[in-house]
């Protein structure tokens, strides 16, 4: 027997023996036992007798190439790898999913049990996921506006588990609903549960905008009058057909890049798929489902798109941000994750 094969030998025996002390007792699964046994017992069989590779190697065409056996083990190998892999990934996502759904529906029920958060709620709604975000709340709230067209508009803002005094600043100010989420979930696991709220709240509008002083207050009216007057479900703020204070190189073409990804995927002009200031109406947004936690602007305009709702986008000024560094990451990776996410979300 050559030292591969012994050294196999003894890693199976290892595996085996690890295996039993790992799931025996209090940690028993039997599925992952069963699982990883009979991997364990596979290689310990395969070392002592090689030639029951021959089967596989002669099904795979494979008699004739150098080291057949081992190119065939590692193909069948491979093949289960990627389907455990997968397998793992539907119970990850279904986990994320029941999560999700428990802290959404815990936090929404503040609604009906907070009556300070049901004396605020509007016909309209400024929603505002923020985290870590003090400084520039402080700026940013008392300049909101608080009708536009002769209707109310009310602010809720979204604490995603601040480490900051964001939750306690917004919620000593007049007319500002604030719930938190109890960990930094991401901007939009913030915005579902906002979502959530303002439809049991019966809200008609919601305008969306970041935390970080970047969406000027005065371009809110620009995105909710075409929702106002029924000429679109769903408006988004562009920086492409408007301008910005501050932006860089990579960053900007990486906007106009994926606007042209995402026009082609729909079939509809989008400029700015990366914008998170938009306004739509509640009632034709209830039908989207939305999932994703991170680099999640695209997802809805993919999927309202999908739904076959009206959408356009109108010019607004991007400023720089006020205070703080952004969450979004580096540029490269911030343009990879939205990559993956514009894929996904069209696929599904």
């Amino acid at each position: 027997m050559s030292t591969l094969r012994i050294f196999g030998c003894l890693i199976g025996i290892m595996g085996l023996f690890t295996t039993f002390l790992v799931y025996r007792g209090a940690r028993w699964n039997k599925s992952n036992f069963i699982l990883l046994a009979m991997l364990n017992l596979s290689l310990i069989t395969i070392t002592i007798n090689p030639n029951i590779l021959n089967v596989l190697r002669d099904a795979l065409s494979l008699q004739t190439a150098y080291r057949g056996r081992i190119i065939a083990l590692l193909i069948v190998s491979n093949i289960f790898l990627l389907f455990y892999i997968l397998f793992t990934k539907l119970r990850l996502d279904r986990i994320h999913f029941q999560f999700d759904r428990l802290v959404r529906s815990l936090g929404s029920k503040e609604v009906q049990q907070n009556l300070a958060l049901i004396k605020c709620i509007q016909p309209a709604m400024i929603l505002i996921p923020a985290y870590n975000e003090e400084e520039n709340l402080k700026v940013l709230l008392p300049m909101i506006p608080r009708q536009i067209e002769g209707i109310p508009i009310g602010v809720l803002v979204v604490d995603d588990g601040s480490d900051d005094d964001s939750f306690s600043f917004a919620a000593e100010m007049n007319g500002i609903c604030v719930v938190k989420n109890i960990i930094n979930r991401g901007g939009g696991a913030a915005l579902r549960l906002g979502y959530d709220i303002l439809q049991r709240a019966g809200v008609r509008y919601c305008i969306t905008m970041d935390a970080d002083g970047q969406h000027r207050p005065e371009d809110i009216k620009k995105l909710l009058l075409p929702i106002i007057e029924n000429r679109y479900d769903c408006v988004i703020g562009s920086r492409i057909l408007g301008g910005r204070e501050q932006s860089s190189w990579l960053r900007i073409t990486g906007v106009y890049f994926f606007g042209r990804i995402v026009s082609i995927l729909l079939g509809k002009k989008i400029t700015d798929p990366s914008s998170g200031f938009r306004a739509f109406r509640m009632e034709a947004m209830a039908s989207i489902q939305l999932h994703e936690d991170q680099y999640h602007t695209s997802e809805l305009i993919i999927e309202a798109v999908k739904k076959g709702l009206r959408i356009d986008e109108v010019p607004i000024t991007i400023l720089k941000r006020g205070y703080g560094k952004s969450k979004k990451g580096k540029d490269l990776a911030y343009g990879f994750h939205f990559a993956r996410i514009i894929i996904k979300t069209w696929w599904r």
